[in-house]
């Protein structure tokens, strides 16, 4: 684990700690929290764009169609 230095303006840190109080995580799970959405956005983004509908179709031709388990009945 490393430690970082953070430089953001007043009113950005104040906002950020009511966040926190409101939810009760310190801010450095906060930070961390939002860095980690915003790298699993970028990559569902870059998989996203490799995607295929028809090899999607092709994928779904090969579910065979059987009834749902009595447990997995809506």
């Amino acid at each position: 684990m490393h430690t970082m230095s953070l430089r953001m303006p007043n009113y950005l840190k104040k906002a950020i700690s009511d966040v926190c109080l409101d939810e009760k995580i310190s801010l450095n799970q906060f930070i961390l929290n939002a860095l980690s959405e915003k790298v699993s956005a970028d990559i569902i983004e870059q998989k996203a764009s490799k995607a295929s509908k028809d090899r999607f179709l092709n994928a779904l031709k090969k579910v065979p169609n059987n009834e749902p388990l009595d447990e997995d009945r809506l």
